[in-house]
C-alpha cells in the first residue's frame, strides 16, 4: 500500500521503523522510491548539497518549488515532504498557508514541514486547511546563526524540557510526524514516548520511531564535511571522478570514439531539414 499520513501512525503503534531520505531531482527519486523508502523529504538541504551555499538559507520558494516538481515526476506514488525554506512563512500565516498550499497544489507534494514551534497556531491552521505538516525540533538550520552554528541542542535540563515541550505543543496542533535533528538519544526517546506523531531521527538515535538521512552523505557524494550521525553506504563521489578521469583519458589518448561509436553505412544520418523557401518567410 503507498504510504500516507497514516501510515506514520500504523508503523509508530506497531514499532515498525519508518525510512525517509532526501532528494532533489527525478532520477535520484526514483532511485530511493525503488529502494522501499517509506517517505522523500525535498529537504531545503538542497540550498547546501544541490546548490553549494554554505547554509539552508538561501533556497527560495521558487527553487523547492522546481525541486518538489522534480521529485514527484520523478518518483510517482511515492510520499513526498517539502520543506518550506525560511521566511516562507514567518512573514505571516496567510503568507504560509498560501506557500505551503502551493507545495501541494503546483508541485505535487503530500505534506511540508516547519521547523520549529514558534507558531503552532500556523500549524493548527495548516492541518485544517487539509494540509498534512511534518515539524522539526532540535538544531533547526534556518537559524543556524541564532544558535551560533550548526550545534545539538537538549543537552541540558532546560533545553531538553523545551524541546518535550514544543513537541507536544506541535503534536497536539495536529503534526502527523516531528523530525528531531541532533538532540540527545534520551531525549528524543522521552519526546517518542510523548508524542502520537511519528518522530523522525537525524542524529537523535534509534528511540525514534523512524530515520531521515540526506541522500549524498548515504551514497558518498559529499565531498568535504560528512556528519557524525550520518553513514556512508556507497562512495559514489570516488567512483564517479574515476569514470570521468577515464573518459578524459580515453578522448586524449583517442580511445573514444571507436568504431562502434560511430554512425555506419547502414544507420544514415537523417537527412538535413530544407531551408525554407524565401517566398513563405
Amino acid at each position: 500500500m503507498p504510504t500516507n499520513i497514516h501510515t506514520f501512525a500504523v508503523k509508530k503503534r506497531r514499532g515498525e521503523k519508518i525510512v525517509v531520505i532526501t532528494a532533489y531531482d527525478a532520477l535520484t527519486a526514483a532511485m530511493v522510491h525503488a529502494a522501499g523508502v517509506d517517505a522523500i523529504l525535498v529537504g531545503d538541504s538542497a540550498a547546501m548539497v544541490f546548490a553549494g551555499h554554505d547554509s539552508t538559507l538561501p533556497i527560495t520558494m521558487d527553487e523547492m518549488l522546481y525541486h518538489t516538481r522534480a521529485v514527484t515526476r520523478g518518483a510517482k506514488g511515492a510520499f513526498v515532504i517539502a520543506d518550506m525554506p525560511f521566511l516562507s512563512y514567518q512573514a505571516s500565516r496567510d503568507e504560509g498557508v498560501t506557500n505551503a498550499g502551493r507545495f501541494l497544489k503546483e508541485a505535487g507534494a503530500h505534506a511540508v514541514k516547519l521547523e520549529g514551534a514558534a507558531d503552532v497556531d500556523l500549524v493548527a491552521r495548516l492541518v485544517r486547511s487539509g494540509i498534512p505538516v511534518m515539524g522539526h525540533l532540535g538544531l533547526l538550520p534556518q537559524s543556524v546563526h541564532e544558535l551560533g552554528g550548526f550545534k545539538a541542542q537538549g543537552k541540558t535540563p532546560k533545553s531538553a524540557a523545551l524541546i518535550l515541550e514544543q513537541a507536544l505543543a506541535l503534536d497536539a496542533a495536529g503534526c502527523f510526524s516531528i523530525v528531531l535533528e541532533c538532540v540527545p538519544s534520551e531525549v528524543a526517546r522521552q519526546v517518542s514516548a510523548s508524542v502520537r506523531a511519528a518522530t523522525i531521527g537525524i542524529g537523535a538515535g534509534a528511540a525514534c520511531d523512524g530515520q531521515v538521512q540526506v541522500v549524498n552523505d548515504t551514497l558518498g557524494l559529499a565531498t568535504n564535511y560528512f556528519p557524525r550521525h550520518a553513514k556512508r553506504y556507497a562512495d559514489f563521489y570516488e567512483r564517479g571522478l574515476a569514470a570521468v578521469r577515464a573518459y578524459v583519458d580515453d578522448v586524449r589518448n583517442v580511445k573514444f570514439p571507436g568504431p562502434e561509436h560511430e554512425v555506419s553505412a547502414g544507420h544514415p544520418v537523417p537527412p538535413s531539414i530544407p531551408a525554407p523557401d524565401a517566398a513563405n518567410r
